[in-house]
C-alpha cells in the first residue's frame, strides 16, 4: 500500500469534500414537493430524488460538522417508516459553518445530490446529501432520535452482493438487503444516529484522528487483538471506522486490542478513506490492553538470520534513525542480513538529481552501533533518477545490510541501474554474473517501480542468494466498500508481471543448482494467498514462509481494520525441506499509534 502519510494529502480526514467535480449528477425532474428523509434516501444506494429540489424536509439535528471542507449537519426523522432498507437520516451540506445545534427541529429545502468521496474514478459509493440548503429552525432542545445499535447480531455475515453485470458490476441500483449483506446494512443506516458499545480497537489511532473497531470480537481475531484478513472472501464485516465531531485533543490514542468501553455514538457517514464511519458525538472510554512490542529470538551460532524491514521513506532528515536502530538491535536481535525497503537518497524528497544514499545508510549503521549492534556493511545499487516510483525526488531503493563478522558478501563488478543480473555455473554451483545486481531492470514490469536487488552471500561456506523486492503498490485499487463488487484490483496486473520475472530468475538459479539456497523477500505489497504470491511460488521454486505461522499470526500491516500480509520471505525447496527454519513476524509497528513505520519486519532463521 502507499504509506499512510503519502496517501493522505489533507491535514484532517473528513467524510467528504463536496464539489461539482465529485458529485454524481442524475437526470431527474426539476422539483419535488415536501418529502420525508426516507423518501430521499430510497431503497437503493442512490436517491430517487437525485438532481431534484426538495422542500421542507423535516428532521432533528443529530450532529454538526464545523471543520474541514465538508461542513454541514445531519438530520433524522423521529418518525421512521417500517422499511428497514430506507435510512431515516441524511447529511445537509452547508459549505460554511452551520447555524444549527444538535436537538434543533428543522426543515430543509435544497437540491438532492449523490456525492462520491474521492471522485467517480475512485469507484467509491456515493453519499446522499441535500445541498444549497435553506434551513428553518422550528424549535430547539428536542430529544435526538435514539441511536440504532450496530453489533455482532445486527451486522450480517455476508459482506456485499455481487454487482449488476449490466452496470459494470455496480451495486448502486440494486435493492438494499440490510438483513443479508453487511454493506447493505450500513448503507441502510447512512446518515442516521448509530451506536456501538464496548468495541475492541483493530487499527490504532492514526495521525488523522481516526481508528477502527470491530463489533464482532470473534471474527478472525488475531492473538494480539486485531482482525486478520485471510482471503478475498473474508472481508471482516464487523470493522467500522471511528472519527469524532469533538476536539482532536479529546480523541482516544489507542493501540490494537484496546477497548472503547461504554457507548460510542453519532451519525453514520461514508468517506473515501475507509467507507462507513461513525462520526462520534459521544466517545467511549479507552481501556488499554497494554499491548507491548514483540522481540524475536536471537539466532543460534549455526543459524543464519535474514530479515526484511520497510523503513518508510527513510532519509537523513528523519527523526526515526535511533528508533529504527533500536528495533533492529533489540527487537530483531541484529539479524545477519537485513533487506531494507524505502531507503531514500541523501536529500530525501528534494528532486535535484541526487541518487546516492550513502549518507542515509551510514547514518542508520552508526545508529545501530550506538544502540549496541554490529557495524553492518552494506550493498545496494543507485536507481536512475526518478525512475523507481515512490515519493517524487526520494529515489527509494532496497539496501542489504550484513554483519561482516557473521556473513560475507561476494562482490562481482558490473552491476548498475540498467544492467541485468544473470546466473552462471562456477565450480558446479549457481553464482551471479554481477553481485549486487538487478533483475531485468529494463523490463516494462518495473516501470516507475523498484527493481529487485540480488546479492550473493556466504555463511559458513554455504552460498545463499538473496533477492530484495519492493513490488508495485496497491495504489489505485478500488476499496472494499466500493460500489463495484467485487472491487477491481487494477494494480495487481503489474505485480503479476513482476512476480513472473522474479520466479523466472529463481528458476534459472535452481536449474543451475537444484539445491541452491535462495531467498526472495521484501515488501511484496500483496497477500500470501494472492495471485502475486502464487506466481512467485510457481511450481515450487519458492514458498512463502509466513504460511508456517498459524493464520491468526499472519500479518505484517494493519489497514482499515484488517491485519494483512504485505511483507513476505519466500524460500527455495532446500530451505523449506530442511524443516529447521523459524519464521517470525515481529509486531513492533502496525498495531501501535506511535509507529515508526507502517510495516512490521519479518525474520527467518535457518541452517544453510
Amino acid at each position: 500500500m502507499p504509506s499512510k502519510s503519502s496517501a493522505r494529502l489533507a491535514a484532517l480526514t473528513v467524510a467528504a469534500a463536496c464539489s461539482a467535480a465529485t458529485t454524481l449528477v442524475l437526470v431527474s425532474p426539476a422539483h419535488a414537493a415536501a418529502v420525508r428523509i426516507h423518501d430521499v434516501q430510497g431503497t437503493t444506494r442512490t436517491s430517487p430524488y437525485a438532481g431534484q429540489k426538495v422542500t421542507d424536509v423535516a428532521g432533528i439535528v443529530t450532529g454538526v460538522r464545523t471543520y474541514g471542507s465538508s461542513k454541514g449537519f445531519w438530520i433524522q426523522d423521529p418518525n421512521p417508516d417500517d422499511d428497514p432498507a430506507t435510512s431515516e437520516g441524511v447529511f445537509v451540506f452547508t459549505s460554511s459553518t452551520p447555524k444549527v445545534a444538535v436537538g434543533d427541529s428543522v426543515t430543509v429545502s435544497g437540491t438532492v445530490s449523490e456525492f462520491v468521496p474521492g471522485g467517480t474514478a475512485s469507484g467509491n459509493q456515493s453519499v446522499t446529501e441535500i445541498t444549497k440548503p435553506t434551513v428553518t429552525v422550528l424549535s430547539s432542545g428536542n430529544a435526538v432520535p435514539a441511536a440504532t445499535v450496530i453489533d455482532a447480531r445486527s451486522v450480517p455475515a455476508a459482506y456485499a452482493p455481487a454487482g449488476d453485470p449490466a452496470a459494470n458490476n455496480s451495486v448502486n441500483g440494486l435493492p438494499l438487503r440490510p438483513s443479508t449483506y453487511a454493506l447493505d446494512h450500513y448503507e441502510s443506516l447512512e446518515g442516521m444516529n448509530v451506536q456501538v458499545a464496548d468495541t475492541r480497537v483493530v487499527t490504532a489511532t492514526d495521525p488523522y484522528t481516526e481508528l477502527w473497531v470491530t463489533v464482532k470480537p470473534r471474527e478472525n481475531a488475531s492473538r494480539r487483538g486485531g482482525t486478520v484478513y485471510g482471503s478475498y472472501d473474508a472481508q471482516n464485516t464487523g470493522r467500522l471506522q471511528i472519527q469524532s465531531l469533538g476536539a482532536t485533543a479529546d480523541f482516544p490514542v489507542a493501540n490494537v486490542g484496546d477497548v472503547l468501553e461504554g457507548t460510542t455514538a453519532g451519525p453514520l457517514d461514508y468517506n473515501q478513506f475507509g467507507g462507513y464511519t461513525l462520526v462520534a458525538n459521544q466517545l467511549g472510554t479507552l481501556r488499554s490492553a497494554g499491548l507491548e512490542r514483540e522481540s524475536t529470538e536471537k539466532q543460534k551460532n549455526g543459524e543464519l538470520a535474514v530479515a526484511t524491514y520497510n523503513v518508510e521513506n527513510l532519509d537523513p532528515s528523519d527523526a526515526t534513525f535511533e528508533a529504527h536502530a533500536y528495533a533492529i538491535v533489540n527487537n530483531l536481535k541484529s539479524p545477519d542480513i537485513v533487506s531494507l525497503e524505502e531507503i531514500q537518497d541523501n536529500n530525501g524528497a528534494i528532486d535535484d538529481g541526487t541518487v546516492a544514499a550513502d549518507v542515509t545508510v551510514n547514518k542508520l549503521i552508526d545508529a545501530i552501533v550506538a544502540a549496541g549492534g554490529p557495524r553492518y556493511d552494506w550493498r545496494s545499487i543507485d536507481p536512475a533518477n526518478d525512475t523507481d516510483g515512490g515519493e517524487p525526488g526520494g529515489n527509494i531503493r532496497q539496501v542489504f545490510l550484513f554483519n561482516p563478522e557473521r556473513v560475507s558478501f561476494t562482490d562481482r563488478a558490473g552491476g548498475d541501474a540498467t544492467t541485468a543480473v544473470g546466473v552462471q555455473r562456477l565450480r558446479g554451483k549457481a553464482a551471479l554474473t554481477v553481485s549486487p545486481g538487478r533483475i531485468d531492470p529494463a523490463d516494462t514490469a518495473w516501470k516507475s517501480s523498484r527493481k529487485p536487488l540480488v546479492g550473493e552471500f556466504v555463511f559458513r561456506g554455504r552460498t545463499v542468494i538473496v533477492i530484495a523486492n519492493h513490488f508495485n503498490s496497491k495504489g489505485g485499487d478500488q476499496g472494499l466498500t466500493a460500489q463495484y463488487q467485487p472491487p477491481v484490483r487494477s494494480s495487481e496486473t503489474q505485480r503479476h508481471q513482476q512476480a513472473t520475472l522474479v520466479n523466472a530468475f529463481v528458476k534459472d538459479v535452481l536449474d543451475t543448482q537444484k539445491n541452491a539456497d535462495v531467498i526472495a523477500l521484501g515488501d511484496i505489497n500483496d497477500f500470501e494467498f494472492s495471485g502475486t504470491a502464487q506466481i512467485l511460488e510457481g511450481d515450487g521454486e519458492l514458498w512463502s514462509a509466513i504460511k508456517s505461522l498459524p493464520k491468526s499470526e499472519r500479518y505484517t500491516y494493519d489497514y482499515q481494520g484488517n491485519q494483512q500480509v504485505l511483507d513476505q520471505i519466500l524460500v527455495s525447496p532446500s530451505i523449506r525441506r530442511g524443516c529447521d527454519f523459524e519464521y517470525d513476524s515481529v509486531h513492533i509497528n502496525s498495531e501501535f499509534h506511535d509507529q515508526i513505520s507502517d510495516h512490521d519486519p519479518q525474520v527467518l532463521r535457518f541452517h544453510p
